[in-house]
């Protein structure tokens, strides 16, 4: 999807972050973890992605201080998607990765129920940000590059919307593996 650039920019984040990894081990912490990602893809992904992707992981960390159940992870989902929205100044229906990440986030809420299964939830709110993604094709551009190009140019969904989708597609993958 798109013109490459979303594509490189996101391979460059998944190469510094495999060096990361293989250089030390990464903190066990979630909330710390989160930190040094949000660290990481600013310096090393660059674009406006490396900027969102710094603030969502950064205010996603917050709420991970203290706890790191299943209903405070939803809550930093939502976390995360606030400081883009407010940061960023897009929101879903703007043809944007926010429209992944939101759809991913009302599954997640499932996690705040008692007894929720999280590969479970987690496949939904994959498959829920999959949908989203591809829901973008149809929209008009309300945020980010696409708004500066015409619709009738738009025919593949929103890129950072895939690649979001793609972001937690491997999330998922890595930990049924």
């Amino acid at each position: 999807a798109g013109d490459g650039d979303c594509g490189h920019t996101h391979a460059r984040a998944a190469r510094a972050i495999q060096e990361w990894v293989r250089a030390r081990p990464p903190p066990a912490a979630p909330a710390q973890l989160l930190s040094a990602l949000a660290d990481l893809l600013l310096e090393k992904m660059g674009g406006s992605s490396g900027v969102l992707y710094g603030l969502f992981l950064t205010a996603a960390a917050r709420p991970l201080h203290n706890r790191s159940d299943l209903p405070t992870w939803a809550d930093a989902m939502d976390a995360g998607i606030e400081a883009m929205r407010r940061y960023g100044g897009a929101a879903p229906g703007d043809r944007t990765m926010l429209d992944s990440l939101c759809a991913a986030a009302q599954a997640l809420h499932a996690l705040r129920s008692p007894g929720a299964e999280l590969l479970t939830v987690l496949a939904s709110a994959v498959q829920s940000a999959e949908e989203a993604a591809e829901a973008t094709r149809h929209m008009e551009a309300g945020a980010g590059r696409a708004s500066y190009i015409s619709s009738a140019q738009l025919l593949q969904p929103d890129p950072g919307a895939v690649a979001a989708a793609a972001v937690l597609r491997a999330v998922l993958e890595g930990l049924q593996g």
